[in-house]
């Protein structure tokens, strides 16, 4: 699996286990473990985004090896 992939997919099951934390937190009326969701979920989603900007980095990689051939070909 690609860095970018492992990212988003690791990235979404952090920000669901923050969720979790959350909920069950608050079901027990657990301050500490609703803290812990939430960072836990804010982590997920920072890791998701990095997933998303290497994404797109490799888009714009390819993109401009593209061009360079296109220039080279002429």
């Amino acid at each position: 699996m690609a860095d970018e992939n492992r990212d988003k997919v690791e990235g979404k099951a952090k920000e669901a286990m923050g969720q979790a934390k959350q909920k069950a937190g608050e079901f027990g009326d657990n301050e500490e473990l609703q803290r812990e969701g939430a960072e836990q979920e804010a982590e997920g989603k920072g890791q998701g985004l990095m997933g998303k900007a290497k994404d797109a980095a490799d888009d714009i990689k390819d993109k401009a090896e593209e061009a360079g051939r296109r220039v080279t070909d002429r």
